[in-house]
């Protein structure tokens, strides 16, 4: 039973438990804002330009996924 001592919790942990959330919904909040003025310049541009967009947006999206499994699986 002694190997089954919990360490007591730092209060660094608990301050980092509260405020990661507040930084998840700010980080969101800045991606959403990046999305909408991203699509709506893309729109002002035209149809012409799509095809390359959707090629860059599509590869943004698997870099994205790749990077955060890569960070996960550390």
């Amino acid at each position: 039973m002694a190997g089954m001592v919990r360490e007591p919790a730092l209060a660094v942990d608990a301050l980092f438990d509260l405020l990661m959330p507040a930084s998840q919904l700010v980080i969101g909040i800045l991606v959403l804002v990046t999305v909408i003025v991203s699509v709506h310049r893309l729109f002002l541009r035209g149809p012409s330009r799509m095809g390359g967009a959707m090629l860059i947006a599509a590869a943004a999206v698997v870099c994205v996924a790749v990077v955060s499994y890569l960070v996960q699986s550390l």
